[in-house]
């Protein structure tokens, strides 16, 4: 037996025309509904009813009704295509399950996930597509098609504790440019009271959990006069202004290293000041239920939380 003899159906479209026609007894109904002409849909029936060599329908005034020969086809060709139907839907679904949406904002994207973007991949394994999502301003921007199946957020109710990790334990401190530093030794060698002249570069975009200079000025003392800021809605133009001489910047751990390293910044103070909050990976609720996710999350929680952001 040939696989033509095997699968021996007429085309498609005329079995989805013959299904609306019969299910609304109606040809010019169902051209409504498929979008069509209602010479279109009596040419896929004309089709049709060649094919299997018998009317299919009666028609009159008022509609069309099937024929016995059409009603017993009807019902074989809405099973069949709700087999299809059903069978299409699982593999969508398959096909869903490797891949894994991740959702952060620029800033993390940049400075936790893309670090360790190629190990998650290799963990992953090949199977698994890997997406990365980011959002403005804060993750209720998030967009929503695709859902994300795992969130990094500094927010600790986004998901229960069985559900998130920390990645990264925030530490900061101030940076500015060697030429930055060496203009402003005086204020820079005495202490914060005294540092009220300089200009204080700020990130002013909302977040959901980054420390400002109050907060660090609530640990490491504050300027007793207003100092002058200069706010930027993007961390990584703030370190660019930083290295340009503009002022200081607030330098995270995890963050600023490359600068250090090449000496385009300069570390001030004496060390970092840790606050006690994580950037977490948590699954959102239809994470939850996928495999890829669940391995996502596992891979982040081997190793241990690092300060930075």
């Amino acid at each position: 037996m040939s696989y033509r003899d095997r699968y021996r159906i007429p085309p498609a479209s005329a079995l989805v025309a013959f299904e609306c026609a019969a299910r609304l007894r109606s040809f010019s109904r169902a051209a409504q509904e498929l979008g069509t002409f209602q010479s279109a849909i009596s040419r896929q029936i004309a089709t049709l009813e060649k094919w299997v060599s018998i009317r299919l329908f009666e028609r009159s005034p008022t509609g069309v009704t099937l024929t016995e020969a059409g009603n017993r086809l009807y019902d074989a060709v809405v099973s069949g295509l709700g087999v299809i139907h059903r069978g299409v839907a699982e593999a969508e679904e398959l096909s869903k399950d490797e891949q894994v949406v991740i959702a952060c904002s620029h800033e993390t994207s940049q400075f936790v996930l893309l670090p360790r973007f190629n190990a998650l991949c290799r963990a992953l394994g090949e199977r698994v597509r890997v997406r990365i999502l980011t959002y403005d301003q804060d993750i209720s921007s998030l967009p929503s098609d695709p859902v994300a199946d795992v969130v990094f957020t500094w927010n600790d109710a986004q998901a229960p504790p069985k559900y998130r990790v920390p990645v990264v334990k925030e530490a900061v401190r101030p940076v500015c440019s060697r030429a930055y530093a060496a203009a402003h030794a005086d204020e820079l060698n005495g202490p914060v009271a005294d540092w009220g002249a300089l200009t204080f570069i700020d990130y002013t975009r909302p977040n959901d959990g980054w420390a400002t200079w109050n907060d660090w000025f609530a640990v490491a003392g504050r300027p007793r006069r207003r100092p002058a800021y200069l706010g930027i809605e993007s961390y990584p133009y703030v370190l660019e202004a930083a290295a340009a001489g503009r002022g200081l910047a607030m330098g995270w751990k995890g963050c600023i290293e490359q600068h250090l390293a090449a000496g385009s910044l300069v570390a001030l103070g004496e060390g970092f000041s840790e606050f006690d909050r994580f950037c977490f990976c948590a699954l959102t609720r239809k994470g939850r239920t996928k495999a890829t996710a669940n391995e996502c999350l596992a891979f982040f929680e081997q190793a241990q939380p690092s300060a930075g952001s």
